[in-house]
């Protein structure tokens, strides 16, 4: 019995391009600007403002910090007084505007 056959072995690099609809600029809605500002910025941004802003104004339910317990602000954009982590992002949605 010989050696075993040695198998070249090839790495091939992907980059990964970034979506660029998903790192398209929005624009927010008056609502929503009220919360995180006026500027344009892509969904992932949006997404971390809005959270500052809930963590700064203290809106997360004490029991239960997957709720958030809507300001006047965020009331306007919810729809309502209180939401899941969950649906807040779709109910951002139809606040946000391509530009």
């Amino acid at each position: 019995m010989g050696p075993l056959p040695s198998k070249a072995v090839t790495m091939t690099t992907t980059t990964k391009k970034p979506n660029s609809a998903f790192m398209a600029p929005l624009k927010p809605s008056d609502a929503l600007a009220a919360a995180i500002g006026p500027e344009a910025v892509p969904r992932t941004e949006i997404t971390k403002k809005i959270w500052a802003y809930i963590k700064s104004h203290n809106l997360q339910d004490e029991k239960n910090k997957r709720l958030i317990n809507a300001d006047a602000n965020l009331q306007k954009v919810f729809g309502k007084p209180q939401v899941t982590m969950f649906e807040m992002t779709k109910l951002l949605q139809p606040h946000l505007a391509k530009i």
